[in-house]
């Protein structure tokens, strides 16, 4: 099974992690720290959310074989952030 990713911040998702429209309801696109209660929890640009997700690099690294520095994850979330539903135009 392929693994779904939140479309807002790029995170792996699952029945867990969902976020949730109004009704309760499990919104399976996006992540419960990206949405909630029907709409998006953080009204930001893609740069922003790039920017917030580098606060949490070393916790990623921490579970990654890969090890990114700042600039290395910076860059590779500029090239696959476009490519998530929230952030198309």
């Amino acid at each position: 099974m392929e693994q779904k990713i939140c479309q807002s911040c790029g995170m792996p998702i699952d029945d867990s992690t969902y976020g949730k429209e109004a009704d309760g309801s499990n919104n399976e696109e996006y992540c419960h720290y990206c949405y909630a209660d029907g709409h998006f929890t953080m009204d930001c640009t893609m740069d922003e959310m790039i920017e917030h997700n580098l606060k949490f690099l070393n916790e990623f690294n921490k579970d990654s074989e890969v090890k990114f520095t700042l600039d290395e994850a910076r860059a590779s979330m500029k090239e696959f952030f476009p490519l998530l539903k929230r952030w198309q135009s």
